[in-house]
Formats: structure tokens, C-alpha cells, sequence
């Protein structure tokens, strides 16, 4: 499909079909990006979106063990004095 450049105030858009966005499962919040000579549109994750998922891997692997945080406790005393 080939679209125009339309003006929107001072800035330009372009329309996109309900196929495209619905095909894509854009929503209202969008990340854009210029990856070389192309504008790169896809719907914007919120901060923690999949800590989720993450957590539950991590407990099925056994990877949810919090000793490991007391592995650098001290490595940075006295860093500053």
C-alpha cells in the first residue's frame, strides 16, 4: 500500500487503515523509531509490562533465589571515604 504525507499543523502524518492497526494490535501510546530509511510504529509497552511472566520463568527454573543479591553486599565500602 502507498499513502501520502498529510498536513497536521505545523507536523505531517500519515493515515494508517483500522486493518493495519488492528492487524498490527496498535493501541493509543506508540513507539516510533528511524531504523536506516524507515519509520519503524509499534505499540508502546508499559514499564513492567512482563515482569510477570519474567518472575514465573524464573521461579520454574529455579532462578529465584535471593542469595544471589548478597553477593556484592560490601564490595563498595569505603568506595568514598
Amino acid at each position: 500500500m502507498q499513502a501520502k504525507l498529510i498536513r497536521i499543523g505545523n507536523s505531517q502524518g500519515v493515515r494508517l487503515p483500522k486493518a493495519f492497526i488492528e492487524q498490527a494490535g496498535l493501541t493509543d501510546r506508540l513507539d516510533i523509531i528511524v531504523s536506516g530509511d524507515a519509520v519503524v510504529i509499534r505499540s508502546s509497552k508499559r514499564p513492567r509490562e512482563d515482569w510477570d511472566l519474567a518472575a514465573e520463568a524464573c521461579r520454574r527454573l529455579g532462578e529465584d533465589h535471593l542469595r544471589d543479591w548478597d553477593a556484592t553486599t560490601g564490595d563498595f565500602e569505603g568506595a568514598w571515604s
